[in-house]
């Protein structure tokens, strides 16, 4: 039986299409995995931790200001300046003439003098004051004692001024206890114990009720409300810190939980009526009555990785109109407005579909695989579908400037946690992760309204609890 050529030639341009189809889905995939070997902090969520000691290529998404570095031309500077009374003055007199080598005493004329000042640390010592409560005893019989102020609480005992000096060490300069009772043994030559330094810090926590009941109403009254979350060993075991902020609040709680039921004990969540600004955690979600911001600075991750495969040519469109969005948004705020106007916006959706629709041409449905469950999408997919499927949580920072572009607020709150467990380690009870987290909520609020932290924490532990003046605002 004849075979007809052309059934022969349709069969094999059949295997080629298949081929080629099979190739583009190989090179996707190749792609892929050079991404994934490629991924480090400036095109991901990995932890610059992960990147070891290798100096990586400058691949910075910031261009040039044209300015050299160091101090600009007119800026001020500081300086150590002079004061115009010291402390103290230490005269040095010449001993023998430089000329002919004859004695100088005090009777030889003055004919000038030169001065230079010396800034430095006085010799430091503890200073023991002694409290005494009289009694006095009234004409009616009486007797009245005088009470003691309310850190006086023993025969003997250590004043809020140091109270509030090992908490700073511990809970703002993050050094271990170990360590802070080396230095306070060095330093002032007094001798405490790690679980008095443990007591120190538990006490200032728990002067905090208020101040944290009052921080939570304040965050769930606050417009705009960035979250995150992060990991902590307690106790030997994986806890979770979950974080609140605003530009002028922040709060901290510990849970064993990551997702909706920790969400809901820390209790802000619930109460807020605004906008949610996080990094796309699906849990968020939960909070479907809530208005969402995604954190653009994780997409720009994102779309630098995928750029960096060389098969996704919109990935480089996408981050070009974000970054592009964000500065016309700076450049208005700065004009005095409030929002883009609606031919703004029109303009800026109507790019953003266009460059989705030109990542779907790139990466299309992947072919049914004959096993059940939908195919795998690469990353760089999953990326352009989360883009295309929360477009209005992606882009709502241009319908109200007071919405920002990133959650960077919320992860440079959170930083702080992770830096003291790069320092000290991990915590051995869950009261002391707690009592670290009140106090750091405390210090981090105070920060943001320009207190410093010993300030703060002078003013707690004088009983006299530092509490913000301003109201509820967003970032």
């Amino acid at each position: 039986m004849a075979v007809d050529p052309w059934e022969i030639v349709a069969d094999l341009q059949a295997t080629v299409a298949k081929q080629a189809k099979l190739i583009d889905q190989l090179m996707v995939q190749v792609a892929e995995l050079k991404a994934k070997a490629g991924m480090n902090p400036r095109n991901s969520s990995n932890p610059p931790s992960s990147e070891g000691y290798s100096k990586p290529s400058p691949k910075s998404r910031r261009v040039r200001s044209g300015r050299k570095p160091g101090k600009q031309p007119g800026d001020p500077g500081k300086h150590l300046g002079r004061r115009d009374t010291p402390d103290r003055m230490v005269t040095h007199e010449p001993e023998v003439c430089s000329g002919c080598g004859d004695s100088l005493d005090g009777s030889a004329p003055l004919v000038g003098e030169s001065s230079r000042q010396v800034f430095d640390i006085p010799p430091v010592k503890l200073s023991c004051v002694e409290h005494v409560a009289r009694r006095r005893r009234c004409s009616c019989g009486t007797d009245t004692s005088a009470g003691f102020p309310p850190w006086v609480s023993a025969p003997t005992c250590y004043g809020p001024a140091m109270r509030a000096h090992v908490c700073y060490l511990v809970t703002h300069q993050h050094i271990p206890i170990a360590r802070v009772a080396e230095h306070l043994k060095e330093t002032y030559g007094t001798t405490i114990s790690p679980g008095t330094i443990v007591a120190m810090v538990n006490e200032g926590s728990n002067m905090l009720a208020e101040f944290l009941a009052d921080t939570t109403a304040k965050l769930g009254g606050s417009p705009v409300v960035c979250a995150d979350e992060t990991g902590l060993r307690v106790a030997g075991s994986l806890h979770w810190v979950h974080s609140a902020s605003t530009g002028w609040f922040t709060l901290y709680h510990l849970d064993t939980k990551r997702g909706v039921e920790a969400m809901g004990n820390a209790g802000i969540l619930d109460l807020l009526t605004g906008v949610l600004v996080h990094d796309g955690w699906t849990p968020y979600r939960h909070y479907t009555e809530l208005e969402h911001q995604l954190c653009n600075a994780h997409h720009l991750r994102e779309l630098q990785a995928a750029t960096e495969t060389g098969v996704q040519p919109w990935a480089a469109d996408m981050a070009g109109l974000l970054t592009n969005t964000w500065k016309a948004v700076l450049a208005a705020m700065a004009a005095g407005n409030t929002t883009f106007t609606a031919a703004q916006i029109k303009t800026i959706n109507t790019d953003y579909d266009q460059i989705i629709a030109a990542g779907y041409d790139t990466n299309p449905e992947p072919a049914p695989t004959g096993t059940r469950g939908r195919p795998k999408r690469s990353k760089s997919a999953n990326l352009l579908l989360r883009l295309d499927t929360f477009r209005a949580d992606v882009l709502r920072f241009t319908t109200n400037f007071d919405i920002p572009f990133d959650n960077n607020l919320a992860e440079r709150d959170i930083r702080m946690v992770k830096v003291h467990q790069k320092i000290s380690g991990g915590f051995r009870t869950r009261e002391g992760a707690t009592a670290f987290l009140n106090l750091r909520s405390y210090l981090s609020t105070a920060r943001k309204h320009r207190i410093s932290a010993l300030t703060a924490l002078d003013h707690l532990y004088t009983g006299t609890t530092w509490a913000p003046a301003l109201p509820a605002a967003g970032p």
